[in-house]
């Protein structure tokens, strides 16, 4: 029980005790020693004519805080030789008193904006968050009126929804519209609730400014749905794909190429369409540099296999998507020029294709020979073997069939091979 007693002869030695803080009498003892100067003044008025003698203060004992009262002589005495007293146990009062305190302090500097206002529009309380939303501070708003804080437009919106708190006596959570000091239009998301304040029902309201995100999210809707528009209608076969390689957005030109539907595309490892002949080393560690960030930007070509069997090789830019962390959010590919399909082809040597190369400049057959050390007959072989392969007739037909399929840069001169990737732009 929160109340203790105890008596005391006139040495302030324990008589008697009892109660919840004095379970037994030397505990009881040491609360009177630590009274001091307590006991001794109520011992002392008890001599002084006209005065009770009584003396009352809070001592805090055993890491609790009493109210204590004592007054000289015996509880069930005659009121001489001795000292009695009281302790009635506080603490849960103090720790209401500090957690209120506590949690003033924290509705005060909360990041919500929040208030109360009485039935008549006047602002009982205001934490900083919410003066902040109107440029003041919440002396400023406190005891003044909705018409005097807020913008003339917004007065009709913000009485009638606190009617309809006071009279429905519930609970309203909704996003509203608000204008700032400087008269841009501000959101905010929360609840209007009642709230007894001083005797009589007011509305209370706690908000968070979303003003900043949704403008962002509009920005980001926008920069969507231009890149959807770009994506869909230049006519550029392009695709985003996650960071693990699955296609997440692909344009329609894209999915014509590899002759597949777009719903069937989406979802899908990108590697099912590539060649399983290309050589794709090259390849994957740039797309693991790519995801880590350590490159931006990768430009290579591939061999695409679409939905009839047909092949078909692309230049493809690779662009990483940059996110919060040290990954990538995704990657964009895009297909800049791609060659037509064709049945697959055997792989060619590093000597057919430097033979290609070479032709397709203009050498001879003499000084092609020269430059690789290859006797005529030998040279003979490898441009009869081109030929059939690549369903080639004459030299000329050779050089545009290597073109056409894909086999050399068509934007690169000297000629080269169009296998191979490398870097593009900063990394």
């Amino acid at each position: 029980m929160p109340v203790s007693w105890w008596e005391a002869d006139e040495g302030l030695r324990i008589v008697n005790c009892g109660g919840g803080a004095f379970h037994d009498p030397g505990t009881a003892q040491r609360f009177v020693d630590s009274l001091g100067g307590t006991a001794d003044a109520a011992r002392e008025g008890a001599a002084a004519e006209g005065r009770s003698g009584i003396d009352r203060r809070q001592v805090r004992f055993g890491g609790r805080l009493f109210d204590v009262t004592s007054f000289p002589g015996r509880l069930a005495g005659d009121g001489r030789g001795g000292v009695s007293g009281l302790a009635v146990d506080i603490s849960a009062l103090e720790r209401g008193r500090h957690g209120y305190a506590a949690f003033t302090d924290f509705a005060d500097f909360a990041p919500a904006a929040a208030f109360i206002r009485d039935a008549h529009g006047r602002y009982l309380w205001a934490n900083h968050a919410y003066a902040h939303l109107y440029g003041t501070t919440p002396d400023a708003v406190i005891g003044s009126s909705v018409t005097d804080v807020d913008a003339p437009e917004d007065v009709a919106t913000f009485q009638t929804l606190d009617r309809q708190v006071l009279s429905s006596g519930k609970p309203v959570r909704h996003t509203i519209g608000y204008h700032r000091p400087d008269g841009s239009p501000g959101r905010a998301v929360g609840h209007r609730f009642p709230v007894a304040e001083g005797g009589q029902t007011c509305v209370a309201g706690i908000y968070i400014d979303i003003t900043d995100y949704t403008l962002a999210l509009s920005r980001r809707r926008a920069a969507e749905e231009d890149l959807q528009a770009l994506s869909e209608h230049s006519g550029l076969p392009c695709a985003l794909l996650s960071p693990g390689g699955r296609i997440r957005r692909v344009s329609a030109s894209a999915a014509e190429l590899l002759r597949v539907h777009v719903p069937d595309l989406l979802g899908r490892p990108a590697h099912r369409y590539l060649a399983p002949a290309d050589d794709l080393a090259g390849l994957r560690h740039a797309w693991r540099d790519l995801v880590n960030r350590r490159w931006r930007r990768f430009q290579t070509s591939a061999v695409f296999l679409d939905a009839r069997g047909d092949e078909w090789r692309a230049r493809v830019l690779l662009t990483a998507v940059s996110g919060g962390s040290r990954r990538a959010r995704g990657v964009w590919a895009v297909l800049p020029h791609h060659t037509l399909p064709h049945p697959p082809l055997p792989p060619l040597t590093a000597a057919q294709l430097r033979i290609l190369t070479l032709l397709s400049a203009g050498h001879g057959n003499n000084e092609i020979a020269a430059s690789l050390r290859l006797s005529r007959q030998t040279l003979d072989y490898h441009l009869a073997r081109l030929r059939e392969l690549l369903a080639a007739p004459t030299r000329l037909a050779l050089v545009s069939r290597a073109y056409v399929l894909g086999i050399l840069d068509p934007q690169a001169w000297p000629p080269r091979s169009a296998v191979g990737c490398r870097p593009a732009g900063p990394c």
